[in-house]
C-alpha cells in the first residue's frame, strides 16, 4: 500500500511540474507577443535598397510605439480597427517599416522623403522637394557591385533634407539612372513618399506600379538600432564562422 501511495504522489508531482512548465511557456509567449506588438519588433535586411545606411545581413529593432498603432501593429494585420491610435506622424528622414500598399502584407523598409502635400521630383539624380533642390555634397566613392555582381566604385553623397536630417545616398548608375529623372509626384493627404538611399537600386514610391504612395495606416514602426550584422554571403546560424563573418563594428549602431 505504501508503494502505491508513493507512486500516486510521484505522478501528482510530475503532473504539477508539467502544468507549471506549460504556464511558464504560455506566460513567456504572451510577454513576447506584447513586446512585439507594443514595443519592438526585429527585422532583417534582405536587399541593398538602403545601402550605405543599411546593409544586407543587418538585423535591427523597429519601435512600434513611434507612430502609434494600427491593425498592422498586430501579427497578420487582423481588421480589429481602422486608422491609428496614439499616433505620431513619421518625420522626414525617418527610416520606417511599412506594409506594401499593393498587398498590405509584405514588409518594406525605406526612408521617409515626402510628407502629405509635398511635391517630389528627381532631376538628373538630384532630389527636389516642393520645387527646391535638396543639398547634396560629394564624399568618397562607395564600393559596391554592379547589376552583374562585379565590384565597382560609385558616387556617394551626403544629402541634407529640408528639416536638417543628413544621410548618405549612392548613385550606382550616376545621375542617369532609370529613376533619376521623374515627373512631379504630389503626395496625397494621409500618405507618405518613401525612397531608398541606394537611389538606382531601390523599388520605392517612385515606382507607382510597385509601391507608390504609402498610407499612414500601413506604417509598422521606425528603425532604431542594429542589434546584429553578418556578411551577406554568410549563414547566421554558423556560429563557428562568426569571428570573421560578423560585422562587429555595426552592432548596436543607431540608425539615422
Amino acid at each position: 500500500m505504501a508503494r502505491v501511495e508513493a507512486g500516486a504522489k510521484l505522478r501528482r508531482k510530475e503532473e504539477g511540474g508539467l502544468l507549471e512548465t506549460v504556464k511558464v511557456v504560455v506566460q513567456a509567449l504572451l510577454i513576447a507577443l506584447v513586446v512585439r506588438t507594443v514595443l519592438f519588433q526585429p527585422f532583417n535586411i534582405p536587399s541593398g535598397s538602403l545601402v550605405p545606411t543599411l546593409l544586407v545581413g543587418d538585423y535591427l529593432f523597429v519601435s512600434k510605439y513611434s507612430y502609434g498603432y494600427s491593425k498592422h501593429s498586430v501579427p497578420f494585420s487582423p481588421p480589429i480597427f481602422s486608422g491609428r491610435i496614439l499616433d505620431s506622424e513619421p518625420k522626414r528622414g525617418d527610416i520606417a517599416v511599412f506594409k506594401l500598399p499593393k498587398d498590405n502584407s509584405t514588409d518594406y523598409i525605406k526612408r521617409v522623403i515626402g510628407l502629405p502635400g509635398d511635391r517630389i521630383q528627381m532631376i538628373e539624380g538630384v532630389l527636389n522637394i516642393n520645387g527646391k533642390a535638396v543639398e547634396r555634397r560629394r564624399v568618397e566613392d562607395y564600393r559596391t557591385t554592379d547589376p552583374y555582381g562585379r565590384p565597382v566604385s560609385v558616387p556617394q553623397y551626403d544629402e541634407t533634407l529640408p528639416n536638417g536630417v543628413v544621410h548618405r545616398v549612392v548613385e550606382r548608375d550616376g545621375d542617369r539612372g532609370y529613376w533619376d529623372n521623374t515627373y512631379v509626384y504630389t503626395v496625397p493627404p494621409g500618405h507618405f513618399f518613401m525612397m531608398g538611399d541606394n537611389r538606382d537600386n531601390s523599388t520605392d514610391s517612385r515606382d507607382e506600379s510597385s509601391v507608390g504612395f504609402v498610407p499612414y495606416e500601413n506604417f509598422v514602426g521606425r528603425a532604431e538600432i542594429i542589434f546584429f550584422s553578418i556578411d551577406e554571403n554568410a549563414t547566421a546560424w554558423h556560429v563557428w564562422e562568426w569571428p570573421w563573418t560578423v560585422r562587429w563594428s555595426r552592432i548596436l549602431n543607431p540608425i539615422r
